[in-house]
C-alpha cells in the first residue's frame, strides 16, 4: 500500500506567488491583514493565499506604491504562478478557489447535463 494519499475535495483556496522585490512586497503588504488572507515571505518569493476569493485592487495597490496607476502589466510582471481561477478585469485581478464562484466571469455553465 502506498504512503501517498489523494484527496479530491476542494481546498477552497486560491493564491499567487509574487516576486520578492520592492513592488511585490508592497502588493503583499496591501493584502496583509485582509480577511482570510495569509502572506508567506520566502527568500525569493512571497506567497499570497486566500480562502474562497482574493481581490487585488489596482487603485489600492497604486496608492500604496505612490504610483499614479497600477495595472495588468504591472501585476503580471511581479506574479510568477497562481492557483485557482484567475479573472483579470480592468481595475483588479480576482482569484477564485472554485470555478462555480467565477461562473459569471468565465462563462462556466452551472447547468446539469444529463
Amino acid at each position: 500500500m502506498s504512503e501517498f494519499v489523494s484527496d479530491r475535495t476542494s481546498s477552497n483556496k486560491a493564491g499567487v506567488t509574487l516576486m520578492n522585490n520592492q513592488v511585490g512586497y508592497v502588493v503583499a503588504d496591501v493584502m496583509r491583514g485582509k480577511k482570510d488572507i495569509t502572506i508567506t515571505e520566502l527568500p525569493s518569493m512571497i506567497r499570497v493565499d486566500g480562502v474562497n476569493r482574493i481581490d487585488f485592487d489596482y487603485e489600492e495597490i497604486a496608492e500604496a506604491l505612490g504610483w499614479e496607476d497600477f495595472g495588468n502589466n504591472d501585476f503580471e510582471e511581479i506574479m510568477s504562478t497562481h492557483y485557482g481561477r484567475m479573472v483579470v478585469l480592468d481595475d483588479r485581478v480576482v482569484m477564485f478557489a472554485n470555478p462555480e464562484d467565477a461562473a459569471e466571469y468565465i462563462d462556466f455553465d452551472l447547468q446539469i447535463v444529463e
